[in-house]
């Protein structure tokens, strides 16, 4: 399969979710209904990566494609600001893990005093994003890393998710 046939099939296949997404999302009878079943029907989860977790002091750059963000990028494509915190930082990352449970598509996977991993899934399709938190004491912040496994473009999927865990954890 050519280079551009693979593109086209991603795009294909991203629009395809998107929609599906959407329609999942506008329809409180389908929201409720199921959603496990279905995504084992179109189970796109791909190989959890290699180079997570925390390397003197950095999470995994994001790759090329569109589809991740990170607190330590520095191209505007992948930037997002960290999280910070006004309580003590345990207690900052004791809310995080709160947050990241009450996610009904999220699984912590594994966790130390200062990184908390997860995975988080779409409903529809399976498609298996890998999130990662590191408590950054030395900087008053926590960094941040959502990445889509699969595709090229998230439609701004994992953006949005750390938005919304920012917008929960200053509920606290």
């Amino acid at each position: 399969m050519s280079k551009l046939s693979l593109k086209i099939l991603t795009l294909f296949v991203s629009f395809l979710f998107a929609a599906a997404y959407y329609f999942w999302q506008s329809s409180p009878a389908l929201a409720n209904s199921y959603p496990i079943e279905i995504a084992s029907l179109f189970s796109f989860s791909g190989k959890q990566p290699t180079n997570l977790g925390v390397k003197e002091g950095k999470l995994a750059e994001c790759p090329p494609s569109p589809n991740c963000v990170s607190s330590q990028s520095t191209d505007a494509i992948h930037k997002i600001a960290p999280l910070t915190y006004n309580s003590q930082p345990e207690e900052a990352f004791s809310k995080l893990k709160e947050v990241i449970q009450s996610q009904e598509n999220a699984k912590i996977v594994s966790e130390t005093k200062n990184y908390l991993y997860a995975q988080f899934t779409s409903k529809i399709m399976g498609f298996v994003d890998d999130v990662e938190f590191y408590l950054d004491k030395d900087a008053g912040v926590i960094q941040v890393r959502s990445a889509s496994r699969l595709g090229e473009s998230d439609l701004g999927v994992n953006r949005k998710r750390i938005e919304k865990i920012r917008s929960q954890l200053s509920m606290y």
